[in-house]
C-alpha cells in the first residue's frame, strides 16, 4: 500500500479514524446513560476519561510507535473484530484509548519485522508496563487470537476508509451527520451494515 506511505494520507487517516472513534464513544456513552445499561468493567475500562483527545492520542502513537502505516488499518480491523466478539464491551470514552494503544501494538508485532517492546508502548500510551501486558493478553483472548488479515480483507477495509475519508471530508464542513458505519465480513470481504457500532 504505497498510498499509506504518503504523510498526507496518514494524517487524513488518523483524523478520520479519530473522528469515527469519537462518534462511536460518544454514542455508546449516551446509550449507556439513557438505558442505564451496565457495562462490565474490563481491564480496558479506565476510572476516568483521559484528558487527551482521541486524535491527539492517535497522532502521538503514530509519531512515537514508528510502526508501518499498515498497522493503523490492521488495528482498525482488530478493533472491529474485537467489538463483534465482545459485544458486552462497546467502545466508549473510558476504554477507547487503551483499546487503541493495544490494537496498534498488536498490529505492529504481527506485521512489522522490527517493533518496540511493551514497556515502550506503555510509555507512549501513558500507562504502566504491567497494565500494557495485561491489556495485550486480554485483547488477544478477546480476538480469539485471530490476528491474520488477508490481503482481500486489508484492501476492503482500506478502500472503505479511503472512500469515507473522501466522502465525509466535504460533508463534515457542512455539518452533515455521518452515515452508518460499515463493517466487513472477513471471509469474503463484503460489507454489511451494523446498527450498533463496533468500528
Amino acid at each position: 500500500m504505497s498510498e499509506l506511505e504518503n504523510p498526507g494520507v496518514m494524517q487524513k487517516l488518523i483524523a478520520f479514524l479519530s473522528a469515527l472513534l469519537e462518534r462511536v464513544a460518544e454514542s455508546n456513552d449516551l446509550t449507556r446513560r439513557v438505558t442505564t445499561q451496565s457495562q462490565s468493567d474490563s481491564v480496558f475500562h479506565g476510572l476516568s476519561r483521559p484528558s487527551i483527545t482521541i486524535q491527539s492520542y492517535l497522532e502521538r502513537i503514530f509519531k512515537y510507535a514508528n510502526c508501518s502505516s499498515s498497522c493503523f488499518v490492521v488495528a482498525y480491523v482488530y478493533l472491529d473484530r474485537f467489538t463483534h466478539r465482545q459485544p458486552s464491551l462497546p467502545i466508549d470514552s473510558f476504554n477507547v484509548h487503551r483499546l487503541l494503544i493495544t490494537s496498534v501494538m498488536v498490529a505492529a508485532k504481527f506485521l512489522d519485522d522490527l517493533y518496540y517492546n511493551n514497556a515502550y508502548y506503555a510509555k507512549v500510551g501513558g500507562i504502566s508496563t504491567k497494565e500494557m501486558n495485561l491489556l495485550e493478553l486480554d485483547f488477544l483472548f478477546g480476538l480469539g487470537f485471530d490476528l491474520n488479515v488477508t490481503p482481500d480483507t486489508f484492501q476492503a477495509y482500506f478502500s472503505y476508509l479511503q472512500k469515507e475519508m473522501t466522502l465525509l471530508q466535504p460533508l463534515s464542513l457542512l455539518g452533515v451527520p455521518p452515515r452508518s458505519v460499515i463493517t466487513f465480513n472477513d471471509d469474503d470481504a463484503t460489507h454489511q451494515k451494523q446498527q450498533q457500532l463496533a468500528v
